[in-house]
């Protein structure tokens, strides 16, 4: 059950960032220039208050070097990538095991 959760989070997730890739595609081509959604743009459209709870509450777990370097990289990332590379992830994690062939169990 927790493989099935797995992989149908995962293909949804994977989608978003296909919609994402289309969506920042088609405003490139109607832009004539190169436009990436960032995580961080996506977030502040979805949840404003969420970000600045999200860098105290981190923050104040005595964690500074993860805010700075770690998160601040994955929220400048392109949205597609980060939901492609997380729903792949998932996808990964949720897959179904090989079955084992001959006596090596």
């Amino acid at each position: 059950m927790i493989r099935f959760l797995l992989r149908f989070l995962g293909l949804w997730i994977l989608a978003a960032g296909f919609v994402f890739f289309v969506y920042d595609g088609t405003k490139s081509i109607a832009g004539d220039h190169l436009y990436f959604t960032t995580l961080r743009e996506f977030w502040n459209a979805v949840n404003a208050t969420g970000l600045p709870w999200l860098q105290t509450a981190i923050e104040g777990h005595g964690a500074q070097w993860l805010w700075d370097p770690v998160i601040l990289s994955v929220l400048n990332a392109p949205a597609w990538l980060v939901f492609a590379i997380l729903g792949a992830v998932l996808m990964l994690l949720g897959r179904r095991k090989k079955p084992l062939i001959g006596y090596a169990r």
